[in-house]
């Protein structure tokens, strides 16, 4: 797959380290930033400390469980040189990792004193790879346990409270936060801060490339310390284009489509949402969005431009048959690389994706949204928040009235729920080599399709 325009040598070749005592969010930071990166086309991938740590005593959970919290202690010289070794050979695979890709390398461990942290950057710039330092500090003890938590849930380690929080002591003895004042002057790092107070802030030193601008900017409006939130992603209600398989315009909506709009706010209501306090909806500049949000009781309903349809150029307000018969040779091409393939005087998905960046930027920040959009626009959305590779999501199925709910949950993982309006309407899907819509339950080869239902299955 082809990057984005603005990567380049200047830009490349970056290894985000975390740097953080457990429970500060850390895992969840390295998550995120993996999925924005790899859904904006950067390559990029996480080494997790804790994975190479458990490779190395090569036990089973079982097993693992008893070692004991004192082997977090910097003075138990045993967990000392397991620690050491196992940042050891995540940089080798960091290393042989950027003899074959472009983009970013995420070391996801406590890194937690300055020497370490020296030690690694001047191992990674020896390899002409820049180290960016993100640190997660946190001193709200009603966060960390919250994230203590959810971290027992699902972590293989130990899953015993009283473990974690002697674990933690041992690290607090020796945890050096960065300073940007003396030896740590000029590294390149930002850091996250909550304090108990209630006081939130981010110190930012020494940002040197474009890329490392983009990544911090994104870290800084995560809420990466009980991130538990919401998200209500829908569909405009069936429009008059809809019925007559157009593409594109700007039609208002069928009978059915109103029918949708009308039923929305109870479909919310079902859900145990007071829809008129606490929750805003966000619609494209269309006409068929607007009129799917009219009977909301929202506060605020927020028109962007950037969730507006892709825009389909030359081809727009066509039919599927028509394009194929005036454009054979662009139908095809769509079909071969759909993710790629821009429109005659249009768009592309990639196109869309690039657009939606400050939507997502601002959604990271926000909760209990409900966003009115298009098809296109919406797979994008999903593809991020469910990680699908980007030539699959042009390929996802989302029906009309239907309304998804999106349970964003520490450590990156999402539950998805559809709530079905019950109310007819067409289907616009097109299968990949024919140009009718509708969606075709004998067809098998595009697995594609299903991503949104296969979910809901697990």
């Amino acid at each position: 797959m082809q990057t984005t325009n603005y990567q380049n040598k200047n830009t490349l070749n970056i290894c985000v380290i975390l740097v953080g005592l457990p429970c500060r969010g850390k895992t969840f930071i390295s998550n995120k930033i993996k999925t924005y990166l790899t859904w904006v086309m950067i390559n990029c991938k996480i080494f997790n400390i804790g994975d190479y740590r458990r490779k190395q005593l090569d036990k089973g959970i079982d097993e693992f469980i008893n070692i004991d919290a004192d082997f977090y202690n910097m003075d138990n010289q045993e967990g000392r040189k397991v620690r050491i070794n196992s940042y050891e050979v995540a940089l080798e695979d960091i290393e042989n990792w950027f003899k074959t890709n472009e983009g970013v390398a995420i070391l996801d461990g406590t890194s937690s004193t300055r020497k370490h942290r020296k030690w690694l950057l001047e191992r990674l710039r020896k390899l002409n790879i820049e180290p960016l330092f993100v640190e997660s500090y946190c001193n709200d003890n009603e966060l960390v346990n919250i994230n203590m938590q959810e971290l027992i849930k699902s972590s293989p380690d130990k899953k015993d409270l009283r473990f974690y929080e002697e674990k933690i002591n041992n690290y607090i003895k020796s945890y050096e936060s960065l300073n940007q004042f003396f030896d740590e002057k000029d590294y390149t790092f930002v850091k996250l801060i909550k304090l108990s107070d209630g006081l939130e802030q981010a110190v930012i030193n020494k940002v040197q490339s474009y890329l490392e601008s983009k990544i911090l900017f994104y870290v800084m409006n995560l809420n990466y310390l009980n991130p538990r939130k919401v998200i209500w992603l829908s569909r405009h209600g069936e429009s008059v284009y809809n019925v007559e398989k157009k593409i594109g315009g700007d039609s208002k909506l069928s009978e059915r489509g109103l029918m949708y709009a009308k039923k929305l706010p109870q479909l919310l209501k079902d859900q145990g949402y007071d829809t008129e306090n606490q929750m805003t909806a966000w619609v494209s500049t269309l006409v068929r969005t607007n009129e799917t949000a009219q009977f909301l009781p929202f506060e605020q309903i927020l028109p962007w431009r950037a969730l507006n349809e892709l825009d389909a150029g030359l081809c727009d307000g066509m039919t599927y048959e028509e394009i194929e018969d005036k454009y054979p040779d662009d139908f095809k091409e769509r079909d071969d690389n759909k993710f790629e393939y821009r429109y005659k005087g249009g768009e592309s998905y990639k196109d869309v994706v690039l657009r939606l960046e400050p939507v997502m930027m601002e959604l990271e920040r926000q909760s209990n949204i409900l966003i009115i959009t298009h098809q296109a626009v919406l797979r994008c959305i999903y593809a991020y928040f469910m990680n699908i590779p980007q030539d699959q999501s042009p390929w996802v199925a989302i029906p009309l009235h239907t309304l998804i709910k999106l349970e964003i949950r520490p450590y990156g993982s999402c539950k998805v729920t559809l709530i079905k309006a019950n109310i007819p309407a067409v289907s616009t899907y097109k299968e990949k080599g024919t140009s009718t819509v509708g969606e075709d339950s004998n067809i098998k080869s595009n697995s594609s399709r299903n991503l949104l239902t296969d979910v809901l299955l697990k």
